[in-house]
């Protein structure tokens, strides 16, 4: 059964954004993990030079205007960034109101349309499935034996990911249609 459930599992991809200060425009990094078959098949991590130069979270994620001053800004970024957005029929991030508003602020201040893509949120995930409370990140990690570098994009997402296969492992898997 398990087997089964990895064989068909759909392809997703799961994302996580770190911002720059308290606006929702102000990304500055960005990785997304594709998952195929219930396996890691492709990363993706951009640096992104927000709109100000101010930051609030550096202590959080150790970005600083330094490290992304040079970098490509949201608008620069996109076409690669939507590549990897498009590789899944669905898109999971933890507490997904959060990124999907990132996702949604920086294309609206990039002046791009707002980008259809369906999201599943792993915090509700992992409470319906494991019935997890807190739902933190770094508990629905500790619950899952999910190794964690918090507030790192490129671990973040790929955490999200694995929590997503860890569902679909046990028959809960969303956005797909079982059997063939």
């Amino acid at each position: 059964m398990k087997d089964r459930a990895n064989k068909t599992a759909a392809r997703f991809v799961a994302i996580d954004f770190e911002t720059a200060d308290y606006g929702s425009d102000s990304a500055c990094a960005v990785a997304i993990v594709t998952v195929d078959s219930g396996a890691i098949t492709d990363r993706f991590y951009q640096l992104v030079r927000p709109p100000r130069r101010t930051f609030v979270f550096s202590y959080l994620h150790g970005i600083e205007w330094k490290h992304v001053q040079h970098q490509p800004s949201f608008a620069e970024a996109w076409p690669l960034i939507e590549q990897h957005l498009k590789r899944g029929r669905f898109v999971a991030a933890h507490n997904a109101r959060f990124d999907e508003g990132v996702l949604h602020a920086c294309c609206a201040a990039a002046g791009l349309g707002r980008p259809p893509y369906r999201f599943l949120c792993t915090v509700q995930l992992a409470r319906k499935v494991w019935s997890i409370r807190p739902t933190r990140l770094p508990d629905v990690c500790r619950h899952l034996s999910i190794p964690l570098h918090h507030h790192q994009a490129e671990s973040d997402a790929e955490a999200c990911a694995h929590i997503v296969m860890a569902a679909m492992r046990q028959g809960h898997v969303p956005g797909f249609r079982h059997g063939r």
